[in-house]
């Protein structure tokens, strides 16, 4: 069995799959032994990668983009997310209803676990043909930071991850105006990396873990939200078990858990967004951001199984 540590930048819904395999013993039947943990602060990933503590990091693509042609040398070589799970959260009443309304507004944009939240959001805004710039944006701050201040009075909208923002609609104190899997199309949220320098060295486990984390999407395509219900109170046991449902519900209705394959265009379209914002210096070329040989060697491997 050959062992494979992952360190996260998080511990969410939008990460089912890869614990649906270990659920499944998919690793173990892959002849990989999995070992995760999630970090807080999440920037940890990076220590854990380069001290050795981790081989592979869990988290959003801006991260290598940002890295990219800079001396910490990363590689990209799965997604665990196809689109972004995220959703844009009003009050009840508001009659908000897409970007345009949010004209003249305040957002809040929680930021202590990245700039992905805000960053998305604007380019989606642009690519609709409205000005984010007519948009006041309250950013950097924890989820659970804003949600408190959005639920006593701060701002007319909150980006939030789809679990938190189903917590507030069930809750009545939001609701769910924009569902980015709606209207977002396809997008690399979050995908595994690693140094460049181990990507010979951790080949093999890497393809295992692939492959097992590929059979656990398509095992999920099949599998309802009642038969997960226990998977998803052992990791979450506190959220209301009727919310957790919900949320996985609608991530399992979008393409999220589509593919490890990540798709070029979709690449591209993220790094640009980010070239927009000022967070990289020149879009990070998709050949250069992304290793496809381990997804393709998985796809392989099961075409032989």
């Amino acid at each position: 069995m050959l062992d494979l540590t992952i360190s996260a930048t998080a511990h969410g819904l939008n990460y089912l799959p890869e614990y649906y395999a270990d659920h499944l013993g998919l690793f173990a039947e892959h002849n990989v032994k999995v070992t995760a943990t999630a970090k807080d602060p999440w920037t940890g990933v990076l220590d854990d990668l380069d001290s050795g503590a981790a081989d592979i990091a869990l988290g959003g693509l801006w991260v290598p983009g940002m890295y990219w042609g800079t001396p910490r040398e990363l590689t990209v070589f799965a997604q665990l997310n196809h689109q972004f799970p995220k959703a844009l959260v009003t009050r009840p009443g508001t009659g908000a209803i897409d970007w345009a309304d949010l004209t003249g507004r305040t957002v809040l944009a929680p930021g202590i676990g990245g700039s992905a939240p805000y960053a998305f959001t604007a380019g989606l805004i642009r690519e609709s043909g409205v000005d984010p710039a007519g948009i006041t944006f309250l950013r950097d701050l924890s989820t659970p930071m804003f949600v408190e201040l959005f639920e006593a009075g701060l701002g007319d909208a909150i980006v939030l991850d789809m679990t938190t923002a189903q917590v507030l609609q069930d809750n009545g104190t939001g609701t769910i105006a924009i569902d980015y899997a709606e209207v977002g199309g396809l997008g690399p949220n979050s995908v595994y990396y690693c140094r460049t320098d181990r990507v010979e060295e951790l080949f093999d486990r890497l393809v295992g873990f692939t492959s097992a984390l590929g059979e656990s999407m398509r095992r999920l395509r099949t599998t309802t939200v009642r038969e997960l219900g226990p998977l998803l109170a052992e990791h979450w046991p506190h959220l209301a078990p009727a919310t957790l449902a919900r949320s996985c519900e609608r991530i399992k209705d979008s393409r999220t858990w589509d593919t490890v394959r990540i798709d070029a265009e979709a690449s591209d379209r993220w790094m640009r967004i980010l070239h927009q914002e000022r967070m990289v210096r020149t879009p990070p070329p998709f050949a250069e951001l992304v290793d496809t040989r381990i997804v393709d060697s998985a796809e392989l491997t099961v075409a032989y199984r």
